[in-house]
């Protein structure tokens, strides 16, 4: 057994104990990001808001977060207390959250929308470098695929929260859950020692710690990087705004069930990545990235024409199995490509943050653009026009992207 294989075993079984809570960190943490994101739409159109000017809502957050992500990675990058970072994120959330409990008047919605979208950005990016700067290169892969299973499996019980929470108090009441859910948050946060989190491993650079490439080379020189970063926007510009706008779709008939509905939703697609989320990372270190990123991309056109055809609540629920394939493979994988691409850079997190910048562009003129095909045709045509924009990546990634896995790592798995 070669020496990368006795380190990743080595992380699995003598270091588990030390891992555990940086996953419950995963855990807890999409905990309080859950009851901030899809509910939104649904408790805005509840509320009387239209699709166009819910659409427009959703995008100032995404707007702001694509303005912050990448100055947010590459301030990752630089900090040496990555558990701060971490810590004032989640109070900015619950502020946040705060605001939105409150009410539905246009300037508390902005200045929340304003706060959320300032401080997601820190959080995946410092997530992945105190996990990189906690096991290394040759086992971040297989760690990353099982703090994505937490997170999932925190999204899943979060949303059964909301369900009941908004069932028996109103759909207002939701945001108190990820308010109270912040304190284990912090707690899990606390439980890491700082002493493990290597600070130059942590950002992807060599041992001596220096950073060896600048920040517009590491953004614009790699090819692979940009063509993956185009991918992965036009992803994002097709499957964010699907799952909002069905909320919307029935909320406006059934305002009592809205919730119920979207939490069945996001149970059936969290439980799909707690389930296959370190079985992604373990494929793509034995048969490489890109088949799994076509599988991944390949489902969404799929999911967004089922949409259309579907009648009943059960068929429309179960149509989340496609979403929770796609989630799962983009968000495990993707993270990999650039740690494939920035290993010995040190632009670990700048990178990051920059595919979080495409993602967010992709994401917040997504709902603009269901929004607006809602506004002036039907649910069914900005479903059918989602799956198109869906088709056109999948082709870039087909024709533009080739392989990331480092050649040590396809011997390390075999």
């Amino acid at each position: 057994m070669n020496a990368d294989a006795t380190t990743r075993l080595g992380h699995s079984a003598s270091d588990r104990r030390g891992l555990r809570p940086l996953e419950w960190l995963n855990f807890f943490l999409a905990d309080v990001q859950t009851g901030l994101g899809p509910f939104l739409a649904a408790y805005l159109a509840a509320g009387g808001w239209n699709p166009e000017r819910v659409g427009l809502m959703m995008t100032l957050g995404g707007g702001i977060t694509v303005a912050v992500q990448t100055p947010a990675g590459a301030i990752v990058d630089r900090a040496r207390h990555k558990r701060a970072v971490l810590a004032w994120g989640v109070a900015a959330l619950v502020v946040g959250a705060l605001l939105l409990l409150s009410d539905t008047h246009l300037a508390l919605v902005c200045a929340a929308q304003v706060l959320i979208g300032s401080a997601g950005p820190f959080l995946g990016p410092t997530l992945a470098a105190i996990t990189l700067g906690m096991v290394g290169a040759q086992a971040f892969g297989h760690q990353f695929g099982r703090n994505q299973s937490f997170n999932a499996a925190g999204n899943v019980v979060t949303a059964l929260l909301i369900a009941a929470v908004s069932h028996f108090y109103g759909m207002r009441a939701i945001f108190l859950v990820p308010i109270v859910l912040a304190v284990p948050t912090w707690t899990a946060l606390a439980a890491i020692p700082a002493h493990r989190i290597d600070y130059a491993r942590s950002r992807g650079a060599t041992t001596d710690g220096h950073t060896h490439i600048s920040a517009a080379s590491a953004v614009f020189a790699d090819r692979v990087l940009l063509a993956f970063f185009v991918c992965a926007a036009l992803f994002h510009l097709a499957n964010a705004a699907m799952l909002p706008q069905l909320g919307e779709m029935l909320s406006r008939h059934q305002t009592r069930n809205a919730a119920a509905f979207m939490s069945a939703c996001i149970i059936v697609t969290q439980l799909v990545i707690t389930c296959t989320a370190p079985t992604v990372a373990h494929l793509a270190g034995r048969i490489g990235r890109r088949p799994l990123l076509l599988l991944g991309f390949g489902v969404l056109p799929i999911r967004g024409v089922l949409y259309t055809l579907a009648t009943g609540i059960v068929p429309l629920i179960a149509i989340q199995i496609f979403d929770g394939i796609a989630n799962s493979i983009f968000g495990v994988v993707s993270i990999m490509v650039v740690a494939d691409r920035t290993n010995g850079t040190g632009r670990f997190n700048l990178i990051q943050g920059a595919l979080a910048t495409v993602v967010g562009i992709g994401a917040a003129l997504s709902t603009t653009v269901g929004g607006t095909l809602i506004q002036h045709f039907s649910y069914h045509v900005s479903f059918l026009g989602l799956a198109a924009i869906a088709t056109v990546a999948i082709a870039i990634l087909w024709f533009a992207v080739p392989e990331t896995r480092p050649p040590t790592e396809n011997a390390a798995s075999s």
